[in-house]
């Protein structure tokens, strides 16, 4: 086995700082949410997915794979969204072995009301509080974070989605 290369006291400040801050946004972010639109940030992740496609609609392994969700998880948040009547979820129009879930008018009126306040808070404690360099340069280590994982954080999933 390797020896294990131990953060130095900078990296482990490094490492520190990005997660308070990832957590802490994500958290921040998710509060607002909640508090002025009723939803948490994972269902509204789903939701502008879901704006975003074409018709407004995805299949449920498309849906699954873009927001990052497992296929239980996807499936426990469509189907409380589908309680607040923001989705529907039918049969896959051209195999009828697959499921697609598409954005209601209501989904999309909820969306619509929730954005302002979201734009808002990501605003405000992200945007604005960096410069453009520091954007740049974070658009550039988030690309490069997701690269590194792209295929062991799938690999991860379909071995979760196994085990469901």
């Amino acid at each position: 086995m390797d020896e294990v290369r131990w953060l130095t006291a900078a990296e482990q400040e490094i490492w520190r700082a990005y997660m308070t801050a990832t957590n802490e946004f994500a958290a921040h972010v998710d509060r607002q949410l909640r508090r002025d639109a009723g939803m948490p940030m994972a269902y509204y992740e789903i939701l502008v997915r879901l704006s975003e496609s074409p018709e407004r609609c995805l299949r449920m392994s498309d849906l699954a794979e873009v927001s990052l969700f497992s296929r239980s998880r996807l499936s426990h948040a469509v189907s409380a969204l589908e309680k607040n009547g923001w989705v529907v979820r039918r049969p896959a129009d051209a195999d009828r072995r697959g499921w697609v879930c598409e954005l209601t008018d209501e989904g999309f009126a909820a969306l619509a009301a929730a954005a302002p306040g979201h734009v808002s808070t990501v605003r405000a404690h992200l945007f604005d509080v960096l410069t453009a360099e520091q954007l740049d340069a974070l658009r550039e280590i988030g690309r490069a974070i997701t690269a590194g994982l792209r295929t062991e954080c799938a690999e991860a999933r379909r071995e979760a989605e196994e085990c469901e």
